[in-house]
């Protein structure tokens, strides 16, 4: 039986939360400091008139999501090859000084560069966590656990609002980088004091071992090489779902500030508003959907119908976002959208955690890696084409795209991995 005072799993999960919240924290930065006139004098971001020239920015978001995804293409292959305690530690290291970099910037390349290490560096995050929830979880618990790691990409999108107008306003456009930057290096230490695998881990009891390892198949240790990896079916399961759903949440995250700011004329300081309750309820989907498809299997459902059901209900919830570029009605606009976000994080929680379903954890960097690079591929082609399209078309074209990307991914998912049965490598 399990001991009550043996959790120590959800500690790592507590520092797995805080990892995404950074990360998170420090892509948004760039997103909320262009609504700035000064900055945007200051790098060449500038229309005549001050507003932000679009297409530019366009040309930089795409600039971060494809070195986003040249980071997948080697981040996971090193966290499945060196571990989690190393190879994240190292990325973090990289993103963060990155991060900070941004305000050494005088112009548009400046500001380029540090979006390419950004995108780098922080590609390791979800690789990483989803190794570290396959190697600290028990099946029945992974997708509450990679909910609950998860959820920090909210909490990263509404302290960025809330903390980057305050140092943008007092100590100049600067210090949000520096200070975001700098974040990183702290959760580093805790990091290296903390981590270990769980049979090594003196803070972790043998019946909390045993329960980790309850539902977990015998499996060896061997690398998997990319070009088996690649040419596997459940890889592109994964894949699929977050190349047709991955630009969409790139869209919120980069777009949304200028959204508010353009539409309904929501100025810096007032821009944590629309955020918090966004982000707020987006923790709640993701918290919940990795929730309920738990709770289903603890029920007795199968891995498979649970997590699928969870997906559908997910991409439904969806649908309705489109009309938020309609309404003249601040607040219908941030409930549409906060409905949307929330449901995609409850959807990507069942996602990644297909990834450890289906293969051992020896390899779930490496799928997770592939499949996320190749969503951010796509990304980086919706955002070199974004800005124009916004620029010329306004942000209903956007919309409508989250609006219809959902059902057809989770077709796919479905097509390319009918049964979520473990994978023979």
């Amino acid at each position: 039986m399990q001991e009550k005072t043996s959790m120590y799993r959800w500690r790592i999960v507590a520092l797995l939360f805080f990892a995404t919240s950074i990360n998170y924290i420090d892509r948004q930065v760039l997103s909320l400091v262009v609504t700035d006139e000064g900055f945007l004098r200051a790098v060449g971001l500038a229309n005549p008139d001050g507003s932000l020239n679009k297409e530019i920015f366009g040309y930089l978001d795409a600039a971060f999501k494809g070195a986003y995804a040249l980071g997948f293409m080697v981040m996971g292959t090193v966290l499945d090859r060196f571990g989690s305690k190393k190879g994240f530690g190292f990325a973090i290291v990289l993103w963060s000084v990155a991060a900070a970099g941004h305000a050494l910037a005088k112009s548009v390349v400046g500001i380029g560069i540090g979006r390419v290490f950004l995108g780098i560096g922080e590609a390791a995050n979800f690789p990483a966590c989803v190794k570290t929830i396959a190697e600290w979880f028990p099946k029945k618990e992974r997708s509450f656990a990679t909910g609950v790691f998860n959820a920090g990409s909210n909490i990263g999108a509404i302290i960025a609002p809330l903390l980057v107008p305050f140092l943008v306003l007092n100590y100049g456009w600067q210090s949000a980088f520096i200070v975001t930057g700098a974040l990183g290096f702290v959760w580093l230490f805790f990091w290296l004091l903390t981590y270990k695998k769980p049979d090594e881990h003196p803070g972790v009891s043998p019946a909390e071992l045993a329960y980790i390892k309850s539902d977990q198949e015998e499996e060896g240790t061997a690398k998997t090489p990319w070009k088996k990896i690649v040419g596997l079916r459940q890889t592109w399961s994964f894949a699929f779902g977050k190349m047709l759903t991955d630009p969409v949440w790139y869209l919120y995250l980069t777009w949304l500030p200028i959204f508010f700011k353009e539409q309904h004329h929501v100025d810096l300081k007032a821009m944590f508003l629309p955020m918090i309750v966004i982000y707020l309820l987006s923790d709640v989907g993701s918290v919940a959907g990795g929730w309920f498809s738990s709770r289903l299997m603890q029920k007795g459902w199968s891995t498979n119908k649970a997590r699928k059901l969870t997906m559908l209900i997910c991409g439904v919830a969806v649908t309705p976002i489109f009309f938020a570029s309609m309404t003249s009605n601040l607040n219908i606009a941030i409930a549409l959208i906060a409905l949307a976000t929330a449901a995609h994080q409850g959807w990507s929680a069942n996602l990644f955690t297909t990834v450890s379903d289906s293969f051992s954890k020896s390899a779930v960097a490496s799928v997770v890696g592939f499949g996320s690079m190749m969503g951010a591929l796509v990304g980086m082609l919706v955002a070199a084409t974004t800005g124009f399209v916004y620029q010329e078309f306004g942000p209903m074209p956007l919309f409508v795209f989250a609006s219809c990307a959902y059902l057809p991914a989770l077709l796919l998912v479905h097509l390319y991995n009918k049964k979520l049965e473990r994978t023979v490598l």
